[in-house]
């Protein structure tokens, strides 16, 4: 939902040359030979009507790395490919035939397709930033009525880490949900809503919880809400609801202020202790947990996984990259092991540093919860009352909340020593920092001079200096009126 295909397809409309768009899958047939011809036909074509450009979209289904297939080695896929690999040698420079392919699993292509001559030039498509949001927004806006209060620059700031596609989804429901409502525009209340289905999916007004279960729900997300609040490092709580959405009771969202683009240790470890959030509000209320958690763990245990086996954030593993992560080519069909599969005691070891990174999450989620068990409970208590609670509403009831101590400062090794030496000071942030103790310069010379009677000397200041002279000017320059037009 990036755009990679439309991006193509835009590629073609500026060139304004005839465009041959195939899917990958097009090639893969069961019976042998077809998917070689076929790609020898779309290339004798191509050649014919030069300069043209080809574009395959999801080429992953004809060009994953050989060897890895159900047939063996010599399946009628590895022979579709090893067929477009020789016609995209037989490009020359007068050629002028352009091949372009989209795939969003690059890890899996054969080396072959990408080394230069070939794809040697590869485009990341990412999610937009805060800027291509609302240059997105503003074209899927285009042809409906929005209301005064809707600021599409407010929608891109809640909607971080959303593809094009979500963008226009988001705008499409909010148009549906409009007409289902018969209202004449899209008012800042339905554009909520159409967010709240993109991410959670639309509200269960059937689905009725029992008295007890409110409760339990209100504690869950409330416990979600208020780790997230009491540590130092987590995203700000936009959002609390305990009504039903998809396949959740309910749930609590957590968005950054600004577009992000890495991680540091101690998010994720608050990310960990925000997860645990809502299991240890079970147990500390009501001491017997339910199954509502089980999402929880998962997620937690996935980013605990990452950390000791991507990361490197674990002192007993070490900064080694671990395989039988799930973006790497497997082995031989059937395998079922990658080719760097780990021993059984360097398993043990990850797993014993997993179990650690959750344990100590969940402590910190305890200590949370113990600690503001006042706010909690008044937080329980308005979402039982409300059933929602936006930013504004949290924020006030946040306001007593205690927050955890920073953690101590992590080497990756006991042994290496402390450094207390802190960052240089950005250049941006230095030349503030110079501008202002320069104005409270000036102002304290204006006080000393006004106690004793006498005018401070001018600053050396760019506001001080004499104003630029004109070519053959003797003196400041003036317009007819006698105004200096930079004053």
């Amino acid at each position: 939902g990036t755009g990679k295909t439309l991006l193509a397809k835009a590629v073609a409309g500026e060139a304004k040359v005839p465009f041959y768009s195939i899917s990958g899958s097009d090639f893969v047939e069961m019976y042998v030979g077809v998917g070689a011809s076929r790609v020898r036909d779309l290339f004798k074509e191509a050649k014919e009507n030069s300069p043209c450009i080809i574009f395959i979209d999801e080429i992953d289904a004809v060009g994953r790395h050989r060897g890895s297939g159900t047939g063996g080695g010599h399946d009628e896929r590895e022979q579709t490919l090893n067929q477009m690999l020789v016609e995209m040698d037989g490009f020359e420079a007068t050629t002028n035939v352009i091949l372009i392919a989209a795939t969003n699993r690059p890890d899996v292509l054969d080396p072959a397709l990408l080394r230069p001559g070939r794809f040697d030039r590869q485009i990341q498509v990412e999610t937009p930033d805060m800027k291509g949001r609302v240059r997105i927004l503003e074209v899927h806006s285009k042809g409906k009525p929005l209301a005064d209060d809707v600021d599409l620059a407010m929608i891109a700031k809640r909607t971080p880490g959303f593809s094009g596609a979500d963008l226009a989804n988001v705008l499409n429901e909010a148009a549906l949900l409009t007409a289902r409502g018969g209202q004449s525009v899209i008012d800042s209340t339905i554009i909520d809503e159409a967010i709240d289905r993109v991410i959670a999916g639309p509200q269960k007004r059937t689905r009725l919880m029992n008295d007890k279960e409110r409760m339990v729900t209100a504690y869950h997300e409330g416990g979600h809400a208020l780790v997230a609040a009491a540590m130092n490092d987590t995203d700000p709580v936009t959002k609390v609801t305990i009504l039903p959405r998809g396949r959740a009771l309910g749930y609590t969202m957590v968005m950054p202020s600004e577009d992000k683009y890495s991680t540091t240790r101690n998010e994720l470890l608050d990310q960990l202790a925000y997860a645990m959030g809502g299991r240890v509000a079970e147990e500390i209320v009501f001491h017997d947990p339910t199954t509502g958690a089980a999402n929880d763990i998962e997620k937690a245990t996935g980013i605990a996984r990452k950390m000791v086996t991507q990361y490197g954030m674990s002192d007993r593993v070490g900064m080694v990259k671990m395989g039988g992560g799930s973006s790497e080519p497997m082995g031989p069909a059937g395998s079922g092991r990658s080719d760097d599969a780990n021993s059984d005691t360097t398993l043990t070891t990850i797993d014993a540093e997993v179990r650690a990174l959750i344990d100590d999450a969940h402590a910190d989620a305890y200590w949370a919860l113990n600690e503001n068990r006042d706010v909690l409970d008044t937080l329980a208590y308005e979402l039982l009352e409300k059933e929602t609670l936006d930013e504004a509403q949290l924020a006030e009831i946040f306001a007593p909340v205690v927050k955890r101590d920073p953690r101590s400062v992590w080497l990756a090794s006991r042994d290496r020593p402390v450094s207390t030496r802190p960052p240089i000071e950005a250049p941006a942030a230095r030349r503030v920092a110079e501008a202002r103790a320069h104005e409270a310069a000036q102002a304290e010379a204006a006080q000393a001079a006004g106690q004793t009677g006498s005018a401070p000397e001018a600053a050396e200041t760019p506001e001080a200096q004499e104003p630029p002279q004109w070519p053959g000017q003797s003196g400041p320059r003036t317009d007819e009126d006698g105004r200096e037009p930079w004053a």
